[in-house]
């Protein structure tokens, strides 16, 4: 009787953790879709402590005409200011698409928790794709990495999104 209790604990909690990574994840989306919206590569990242939003971000290279306006960057800066400190142990990075290169280096300064990211990306990741920064061993920090949230949803927007771009080329070509 107590193996069956136990049991259905368990599964009770890896389904919550399974919804907890879905309801963050959609509201990353949710960021992603704003950067849609402005025609920006749909990209969106939350930071999340204790079961709360302390930082959010989308991209906004076009907008701010900065190359480091990524969404994982202005989300991590947003939960640097909740805390009045660069140190972001304990919280997790929600990222609709794989890290960069630069969002992981700075995901692993910040000390982040872990990383869960929706989407691969074949040509800048840097959560396995290409390289793989935040479980690097000759770094002093360590960030458990978490994918394929959500993944066909994300997928399909950016395939939808650089769809658009490549028939307004034709259209002006």
């Amino acid at each position: 009787m107590k193996i069956v209790v136990v049991q259905i604990v368990l599964i009770y909690i890896v389904c919550m953790i399974d919804n907890n990574f879905e309801l963050f994840m959609n509201m990353a989306f949710r960021e992603a879709n704003l950067a849609y919206q402005d025609e920006e590569v749909p990209v969106g990242a939350i930071v999340v402590f204790e079961d709360k939003i302390i930082g959010r971000g989308h991209n906004q290279t076009m907008q701010l005409h900065d190359a480091t306006a990524h969404a994982e960057m202005i989300a991590l800066s947003a939960a640097y200011n909740h805390f009045g400190d660069w140190r972001l142990e304990n919280c997790d990075l929600y990222c609709t698409l794989e890290p960069c290169t630069m969002c992981a280096g700075a995901a692993v300064l910040s000390r982040i928790n872990r990383i869960i990211y929706g989407a691969k990306d074949p040509k800048f990741g840097a959560c396995g794709s290409i390289f793989n920064v935040p479980t690097e061993k000759k770094l002093n920090h360590r960030i458990e990495v978490i994918s394929g949230i959500m993944e066909n949803e994300i997928s399909a927007l950016m395939k939808q999104f650089f769809a658009e771009i490549r028939n307004k080329k034709e259209q002006i070509n």
